[in-house]
């Protein structure tokens, strides 16, 4: 049995807008106001915009805050009312892969498009604070430099970027990609399915173990859903697993990242996976190389945390937010 339930300090409120032709699910915190800039807070791969929440109630202050889940992921694009197929309520993650739109992979460029119209609903005529933390620190590092006069202050939690890439892995890679298609469609990349929250919790603990039991079981409410067979999947479109078709090229990010003409706070933490997930073919060495083509910018460690370092160490990060954007 899991222990007492994490209690959030500061609800959210579900707002659903229109997006590129989604249905956009955006988690609130506040209220606008004149002399409140807007926090926006964008999530990672395979997370949900729920994950701010223990940062949220961290802040020592009350600030506007407006985090979406990105499409494919949480609630966005997802129809009411319980999982099922086209036959009739199923319990698996392919009841809830039905749920997302028609897409069987997706691409950094629609994030970019999907974040440019979020703030011309929020906050069409003003700059906001912009937070990003892993594959949302990318996105918001490149939508930074291609909309600078849109950022008043970025902040970027372990968004590192890719290995560096060169012509000649083009064919490889779009083999590869093709590849992956006919497995996500023949249903060999399937997400798993958990019996219970609780095992979505047990889940969230074996991969972050710094994750506190009460803090996984009220996650693991808002990063998974029940289907109707009373198993819980994961609300993320399996399409994600699909790796992309495109190169990642470095000459090209590095001229976006030359055109941060707002103040840029890069966050990391101590026990950071960056080595161990690409065993030496990117370092962080070379990440921090990078960052020197960026104008203005301040890199702060978080000691005693992990890749999730919203979750490891909720007040430090909060603290180290504030600061930056007072």
């Amino acid at each position: 049995m899991m222990r007492a339930m994490y209690q959030a300090r500061r609800p959210f409120r579900s707002e659903f807008i229109p997006i590129r032709n989604l249905s956009y699910h955006v988690q609130v915190w506040g209220e606008p106001s004149p002399d409140k800039v807007p926090l926006v807070m964008v999530h990672g791969w395979m997370d949900v915009a729920a994950s701010y929440q223990f940062v949220v109630d961290a802040f020592s202050q009350d600030h506007y805050i407006i985090a979406p889940d990105w499409r494919g992921y949480g609630k966005t694009n997802l129809a009411a009312g319980p999982l099922q197929g086209e036959d009739g309520p199923r319990g698996g993650q392919r009841s809830v892969g039905a749920r997302y739109g028609q897409t069987d992979n997706y691409w950094v460029p629609d994030y970019l498009a999907d974040l440019d119209f979020l703030l011309d609903h929020y906050a069409p005529n003003q700059p906001v604070n912009l937070v990003g933390h892993s594959m949302g620190g990318n996105v918001v590092m490149l939508y930074g430099g291609v909309r600078p006069q849109r950022i008043r202050r970025l902040v970027n939690l372990e968004g590192f970027g890719l290995p560096a890439t060169i012509p000649a892995q083009a064919p490889g890679r779009l083999a590869n990609w093709m590849d992956e298609l006919k497995k996500l469609h023949s249903g060999d990349m399937d997400l798993k399915t958990y019996d219970s929250a609780d095992g979505v919790a047990r889940r969230l603990m074996k991969t972050n173990p710094r994750l506190g039991a009460d803090k996984a079981a009220w996650l693991a409410r808002h990063w998974a859903a029940e289907n109707a067979d009373g198993t819980w999947s994961i609300l993320g479109d399996a399409a994600h697993k699909v790796t992309s078709a495109q190169l990642y090229r470095v000459e090209e990010v590095l001229a976006i990242h030359q055109r941060l003409s707002m103040p840029v706070l890069a966050v990391e933490a101590a026990q950071t996976s960056l080595d161990t997930w690409w065993t030496g073919q990117f370092t962080l060495a070379e990440y921090h190389e990078r960052l020197k083509v960026v104008p203005q910018v301040e890199i702060a460690r978080i000691d005693d945390a992990g890749h999730m370092l919203h979750h490891d160490q909720p007040e430090e990060l909060a603290a180290l937010i504030e600061r930056f954007i007072r």
